[in-house]
């Protein structure tokens, strides 16, 4: 359990503990706007697009050989970031980090399941790993700011290395061997042009944000990414052992928690993103007072979980994820009242607490839903999807984000740099231009949220003693 543990808070970890490192990091390797947002979305969209390929490895390879090459090479990936020298090899190492978290995390899922057979120790297991899965992101937040305050950000990424290769040893030793019989052949066809696609739709986003949203080359990605993702689709409706099911997917209720997976995480990544460079950039908040101030936000999780844990049973999901997507609409709203001069207590910390339950309401009745109805053979895949959903999400909705910022900013400074008569109000139109940029996109993040209330409440039609009786998975941003 101790092994599995540590797997899980490393992958957890550092989806969140480079965020608070991000603007030093930019700074000291000299990485554009455009292209800052990958040392996130280079880890998220390896980790969301190769995870239902790890799984299928891992089941048939053998779980805890998965599980020891997913560590050791974590370990090197993270490594190597740390020691980067430039933006390249930074985004490179961040890829190979999600690669082989994909491979890492259903190994130590399946570890967990095939290990603990007994219902309390089970029941006790699980809750370990979704405590780890939901409060891991507020630990690598704290970690991040004090690491990157007191040492250097490269640490961020360093400090992973010892620890996976520890936990890789431990495991030779403690944990035992298992894999899934059966048909072993896999949709590499699939992984390939689902993966490519995303990482060609990405780019695109970036170029948008580079040369326009009309130049050939930004068009060229944009339309080798629809191809890509197209096939994509067709080579799973032919395949005989198919990476994603349609059939999981088609279902009314499973497609809508699914969907609402995909644009929560498209709005909440970006969302850490820019609060991050707000509260450092515009506030001149330390790294760790930034990682101190992401605090309330996990503890407002916590709280609504605990909220919807108590009702689910009696109001059913489409109330709970409706409302609870609602309402942290409305905390994204809230953010969008910031400016160069207010203050995080009266600006920042309400909208923050308002996120936050709304989003811990919502993520237990999507989990719960999101396995409802599905065949045993199905699972894996479905559990193994809403993490996935929601990481391709956060890729997609960072890349598109940060365009959208980098275009509100360039346009504001266009449309006020007239008012300027002395070169030394230039850097004052940048403060409030930049804070301008986080607005819009805060605008765009409330409007992706609030369509998933939309779609939460239309497509979800199961009912809560349904519901009740289906397992959840840990969920956590």
């Amino acid at each position: 359990m101790a092994v599995i543990a540590v797997s899980q808070l490393l992958i957890v970890l550092d989806a969140t503990i480079v965020n608070i490192a991000l603007p030093t990091a930019q700074a000291d390797l000299n990485i554009s706007d455009a292209n800052r947002q990958w040392m996130v979305t280079a880890y998220t969209l390896a980790f969301g697009g190769l995870l239902l390929l790890g799984g299928r490895i891992a089941d048939f390879t053998g779980r805890k050989r998965a599980f020891i090459i997913g560590l050791l090479g974590f370990a090197a990936a993270s490594a190597l970031g740390g020691l980067a020298t430039n933006a390249e090899t930074l985004f490179a190492a961040r890829a190979l980090q999600g690669a082989f978290g994909a491979l890492m995390a259903p190994a130590a899922l399946s570890l967990l399941t095939v290990t603990f057979t007994e219902a309390r120790e089970r029941a006790r297991a699980f809750g370990v790993y979704g405590a780890i899965a939901g409060g891991g992101g507020a630990v690598g937040l704290l970690l991040g700011g004090v690491l990157t305050e007191y040492a250097s950000w490269r640490w961020t990424l360093l400090v992973s290395a010892p620890i996976a290769i520890v936990a890789a040893v431990a495991a030779v030793r403690f944990v035992g061997e298992s894999r899934a019989e059966g048909n072993t052949r896999y949709d590499l066809p699939g992984a390939f042009t689902s993966t490519v696609g995303l990482v060609a739709l990405v780019y695109g986003f970036t170029k948008a944000s580079e040369d326009g949203w009309s130049s050939p080359v930004t068009i060229a990605w944009l339309v080798a990414a629809v191809l890509l993702l197209v096939s994509f689709v067709v080579i799973e409706l032919r395949s005989s052992h198919p990476l994603l099911p349609m059939r999981v997917l088609l279902d009314r209720n499973r497609g809508g928690a699914f969907l609402a997976s995909l644009l929560i995480g498209s709005g909440l990544f970006g969302m850490f993103l820019f609060l991050t460079f707000y509260m450092q950039l515009t506030l001149g908040y330390s790294a760790l007072m930034s990682g101190v101030a992401f605090l309330p936000f996990t503890f407002g999780i916590i709280a609504g979980a605990g909220v919807a844990a108590q009702i689910q049973t009696r109001f059913g999901p489409r109330i709970l994820m409706t409302g609870g997507l609602l309402l942290a609409t409305i905390g994204m709203v809230m953010l969008t009242r910031i400016g160069v001069d207010t203050s995080f207590w009266t600006h920042v910390l309400p909208a923050e607490i308002v996120l936050s339950l709304g989003m811990g309401i919502t993520f237990g009745p999507m989990s719960s839903t999101a396995l409802f109805g599905v065949a045993d053979h199905d699972a894996g895949v479905a559990s193994a999807l809403i993490n996935t959903t929601q990481q391709i999400g956060g890729s997609l909705g960072t890349a598109l984000l940060n365009t959208i910022f980098t275009s509100a900013v360039a346009a504001y400074i266009t449309d006020h740099r007239s008012q300027i008569t002395n070169p030394d109000q230039l850097p004052a139109l940048q403060g409030v231009a930049t804070v301008h940029g986080y607005t819009v996109a805060f605008w765009v993040s409330a409007a992706l949220i609030g369509l998933s209330a939309v779609l939460a409440f239309v497509l979800i039609r199961a009912k809560r003693e349904e519901v009740a009786a289906a397992p959840g998975v840990p969920v956590g941003v």
